[in-house]
């Protein structure tokens, strides 16, 4: 299992290599993107700047070892991205193997939304003006 905040790049086949099992004949992926707008904020956005609170590497190994102990689950990797991201990179990748597609759907896509719902990550949308929102405090 993997389950990562890093400040680097984030890359989906590193993520689908590690849940690679010979028993696998599904798996799912997710990889949430920066765009260039936002619904409930006006003008455009040009990047991201995540950061995160000291226990976020400890709360996204728990809701990944949560989300692992599924006895269809074969592997499991998921990683947040902090620092700055332009629009167009992952800010978060998440891969599951399990035997058959549909548990590694309902795996991969439960562990997003909890990752979202409770890692203790905040985002700063930098918009074109040079002015700036924040999401999720």
């Amino acid at each position: 299992m993997i389950a990562r905040v890093v400040d680097e790049p984030l890359d989906l086949q590193f993520h689908v290599e590690h849940v690679s099992d010979p028993r696998a004949g599904a798996v799912a992926t997710f990889v949430g993107l920066v765009r260039d707008h936002d619904p409930s904020v006006e003008g455009r956005v040009t990047g991201l700047d995540y950061s995160a609170h000291p226990d976020a590497q400890a709360v996204i190994e728990r809701l990944a070892s949560a989300a692992a102990a599924s006895a269809d689950v074969l592997g499991l990797a998921v990683s947040h991205r902090i620092g700055h991201l332009a629009v167009g990179e992952a800010a978060i990748v998440v891969a599951v193997s399990t035997a058959h597609r549909a548990e590694a759907f309902d795996v991969c896509r439960r562990l997003v939304e909890t990752v979202k719902a409770e890692l203790p990550v905040w985002k700063r949308e930098v918009l074109e003006d040079g002015s700036h929102v924040w999401v999720g405090l």
